[in-house]
């Protein structure tokens, strides 16, 4: 078995081990540096009454806690299903070296978990969105923006 396969196992085994729980969704997702297991995430969702605890966000959470850093350079992700744009975002954010998926979004549609309108609305002007979004007091947050770049100690990300 191809180091690949080995730990996108991993990641589908944790999916699978979720859903025999009471509430656990049938995602997981495993992060990898060097050949080592660091970060560990399954769907949380439902069990911990939050909509972004989905497995590769709390796989994240994870390898970050446990390496002390923001950034995952150098990992690579393993999700047992394609990430949904939110998690895509978050992964991006992450900066990890490459993402393994086994089924796609086409899949878990079928499975009563369609992300598609939010592929969709993402491409939308944000005043066509379903959910109504309006910009207001531009100005008054765009000098919170001039103090950053004035700022000699920030940590960039």
């Amino acid at each position: 078995m191809t180091e690949h396969k080995k730990f996108m196992k991993m990641a589908i085994d944790l999916a699978k081990e979720n859903i025999l729980g009471p509430v656990g969704g049938p995602f997981g997702a495993v992060i990898v540096r060097n050949g080592v297991v660091i970060g560990k995430g399954v769907n949380k969702v439902t069990a911990n009454h939050d909509p972004t605890a989905h497995a590769e966000v709390e796989a994240i959470r994870d390898a970050c806690k446990n390496l002390g850093t923001f950034q995952l350079d150098g990992c690579v992700i393993y999700s047992s299903c394609e990430p949904c744009p939110m998690c895509l975002g978050a992964i991006y954010w992450a900066r990890p070296d490459a993402i393994y998926y086994a089924s796609d979004r086409e899949d878990a549609a079928s499975a009563e978990f369609d992300d598609s309108f939010i592929y969709l609305e993402i491409t939308k002007d944000p005043s066509s969105r379903k959910i109504p979004t309006r910009q207001i007091m531009r100005k008054e947050s765009l000098e919170i923006f001039d103090e950053w770049m004035k700022k000699s100690n920030k940590k960039k990300y």
